[in-house]
Formats: structure tokens, sequence, C-alpha cells
């Protein structure tokens, strides 16, 4: 019913920048809180920030005043951007949102998670 879709990832050396976008799709009412989380090589997946649907912001102590992440509720999408990149945020990058979705048998809220993208962050 809601499908959730990643793009933006990729190689980019220490210092640089990446913007990844999520953009949800499906017969949406809202969109709750949205996320960011990651999973890096040997690493348990961990939250990097999340946003809710009244732009309250969280984020990890590791990437605080490095990422940004941001949403455009008419295109149901939420943004990271990541800057001062670093090899430690090498991981997949997955989007998670709280969707209230709706169908022909009725109105929903559940969890959804995107397929992730990878971002490598190397010389």
């Amino acid at each position: 019913q809601v499908q959730l879709v990643e793009s933006g990832g990729g190689l980019v050396q220490p210092g640089g920048s990446l913007r990844l976008s999520c953009a949800a799709s499906g017969i949406i009412f809202s969109i709750n809180a949205m996320g960011w989380y990651r999973q890096g090589p040997g690493k348990q997946r961990e939250l990097v920030a999340s946003i809710t649907d009244g732009g309250s912001t969280n984020y990890a102590d590791s990437v605080r005043g490095r990422f940004t992440i941001s949403r455009d509720n008419a295109k149901n999408t939420v943004y990271l951007q990541m800057n001062s990149l670093k090899p430690e945020d090498t991981a997949v990058y997955y989007c998670n949102a709280d969707v209230n979705y709706g169908s022909w048998y009725g109105r929903y809220r559940d969890n959804y998670w995107g397929q992730g993208t990878q971002v490598t962050v190397a010389s």
C-alpha cells in the first residue's frame, strides 16, 4: 500500500557531501514521524536523524552539526543533507516513515522501511 524509495547514495571522499532523498508513495493521508537509520559493516542499525510532522528534529550525537534532516510534506519526501562526511559514516542508509494511509478496506497507520541506499566515504 505504501512504498518508500531512497536515492542519493554513492561514493564520496572524506569531507564531502551527499543529499539523500526518500519519497513515499501510495494512498497516503499524512505522514507522522520520518527518519533515517544506517547500518555500517559489522554494526547494529542505528537512528541517524528523525523529524516529526511538526518539524521537530533529533540527531545522533555522531552526526549532530554535520547532518540536517528535512521534509517536504507536499511531496511526502524526507531528505538528509550530509556534510563533512567521515569514513565512519559509511553504511547503508534506510528511510523510515510512520504513515497514515488508506485502501479500499479502510484507513490504517503503519511503519514502513525503504530498501536502503549505500553511502561510502573513502579516498
